[in-house]
């Protein structure tokens, strides 16, 4: 059985891109942490790979420094450069997502930016339009989860390889 269970901390933001066949993929790396006695404290850092929808959520909602739990598999790939060096990278590939913390601080200021607005537009009398959509937010102050459908993974290796290579 190949699973992975991680909690840790986004070490940057998800890096989103699209495939040439026009699926999307973000990566990004979590820190976890592991306490050996003595009050010391290991850390260990990992390559997280999600794909399709679950890619452009977390490319929308996570950034650096947010908690999340991640369920996953563990895949291991080698490509040669260009000097015909072997390279091998180990990554876990995400199936599911879930945002421990509320959302990144860079959306509450865009949050608090749209609620000046709004209010300096009622002080002037003009009443947003209800026929507008209203802004999407995570449901229930930020957590979600999305699993992919099962013949997405049959794909996932032949698409990242072609998104490393771009």
């Amino acid at each position: 059985m190949n699973r992975v269970l991680l909690t840790g901390r986004l070490t940057r933001d998800p890096d989103m891109r699209t495939t040439a066949t026009g699926k999307t993929v973000a990566q990004f790396a979590v820190a976890t942490h592991e306490y050996v006695g003595g009050g010391k404290e290991k850390s260990e850092f990992h390559t997280v790979v999600v794909w399709g929808k679950l890619a452009e959520t977390c490319g929308r909602y996570l950034g650096k420094g947010q908690q999340v739990a991640i369920e996953g598999r563990l895949q291991t790939r080698s490509w040669d450069d260009a000097n015909n060096q072997r390279h091998w990278r180990t990554e876990i590939v995400a199936a599911h997502v879930e945002m421990l913390a509320g959302r990144r601080r860079r959306d509450y200021s865009a949050e608090a930016a749209a609620s000046s607005l709004e209010a300096q537009a009622l002080a002037a009398g003009i009443a947003p339009d209800s026929a507008e959509p209203a802004a999407d937010d995570a449901p229930d102050g930020g957590s979600f989860s999305i699993t992919p459908a099962a013949d997405e993974d049959d794909e996932e290796d032949e698409l990242l390889e072609e998104a490393v290579a771009a």
